[in-house]
């Protein structure tokens, strides 16, 4: 069974940092790209980051510079490092992987940052 496991979220002042985790496991994740998704109240959710398996990586415009996404293949792992974090940063962040003829999320971890 497939499963993504998210970890790190929690309440910050703006200006603080937060390092999010997913842990995934349940089948190989190897050729796929794994990211971040982010939906914060009465929105869409929306990309905030993502990684290939190759290591090349794509961000939403509103976090170029502060975030910062990594991957570890062998532990089946990708990361979120959040700097500088803003009010608008707020919401539900969701781990996704997509590979070939498949994709799934994680259930989801809690951002809330405070101005």
């Amino acid at each position: 069974q497939v499963q993504l496991v998210e970890s790190g979220g929690g309440l910050v002042q703006a200006g603080g940092s937060l390092r999010l985790s997913c842990a995934a496991s349940g089948r190989n994740f190897g050729i796929s790209r794994m990211g971040w998704y982010r939906q914060a109240p009465g929105k869409q959710r929306e990309l905030v980051a993502a990684i290939t398996s190759g290591g090349s990586t794509n961000y939403a415009d509103s976090v170029k510079g502060r975030f910062t996404i990594s991957r570890d293949i062998a532990k089946n792992m990708v990361y979120l490092q959040m700097n500088s974090l803003k009010p608008e940063d707020t919401g539900v962040y969701y781990c996704n992987v997509d590979g070939p003829g498949y994709q799934y999320w994680g259930q989801g971890t809690q951002v809330t940052v405070s101005s």
